[in-house]
């Protein structure tokens, strides 16, 4: 199932925001940061990678999530592949990915191959890491996806702006799809967030967040 391709507009120079959510697509202030702080350290990376180990998130964007794991997976030097998979339903274009990407000049940005690159239909692979993007409302696209994440990014847009990827049901399927003993994590401490990856069968707790972000969300499947 496509995605619809993404509205967006440019902010302070090349930060891409959504028109569509009126929410940005990384933080403005330090995104690479944020990144790795709640993404990372949420889900206790990189102490926890190992060849195969599956990283899944809901809002592929820029791509700036899956570039911070991949650099993060070449620094600890573990041997194997990097397995990440994508879930999103507007998809940038190529040359706006590479444009919003600039601002980042230190991560692995060739690994997208985005000079050549036309839809994401098919997954890209390399010799430590394939990475699968898959367009389509989460909602339908999840459910019958056969895979089994370790880690999960949750990386919507902001609950109050796009609620419909954050909801219990697609949280219980987040959960299904998780490996006993795997993790989540998001930037976003909201009530009913936690309360439906409880829900969905994690522990979850509220610890402090990135910059002016107080809180945040870590879980753990139990």
């Amino acid at each position: 199932m496509q995605g619809q391709q993404a509205e967006l507009e440019w902010r302070e120079g090349d930060v891409p925001v959504s028109t569509r959510f009126d929410d940005p697509y990384f933080s403005l202030e330090n995104g690479l940061a944020e990144t790795r702080h709640v993404f990372l350290g949420g889900n206790d990376l990189p102490a926890r990678f190992r060849d195969g180990f599956h990283v899944a998130e809901l809002g592929f964007g820029t791509g700036l999530n899956f570039l911070t794991a991949l650099q993060a997976w070449r620094a600890a030097g573990v041997p194997g592949t990097l397995h990440f998979t994508s879930f999103e339903a507007f998809p940038m274009e190529p040359a706006q990915i590479a444009r919003a990407l600039k601002v980042f000049p230190d991560l692995p940005v060739e690994a997208l191959g985005l000079e050549s690159a036309g839809p994401f239909i098919e997954p890209l692979t390399s010799p430590d890491f394939r990475l699968q993007i898959i367009e389509g409302d989460a909602r339908n696209t999840l459910p019958g996806w056969d895979g089994m994440a370790d880690a999960w990014f949750l990386d919507g847009f902001s609950p109050a702006k796009n609620p419909e990827l954050w909801e219990e049901a697609l949280m219980r399927h987040v959960g299904r799809h998780t490996a006993p003993g795997g993790t989540a994590a998001t930037y976003t401490a909201a009530g009913f967030v936690r309360r439906g990856l409880q829900a969905a069968g994690f522990e979850v707790a509220r610890v402090p967040g990135y910059g002016r972000k107080r809180h945040m969300t870590r879980a753990r499947k139990t």
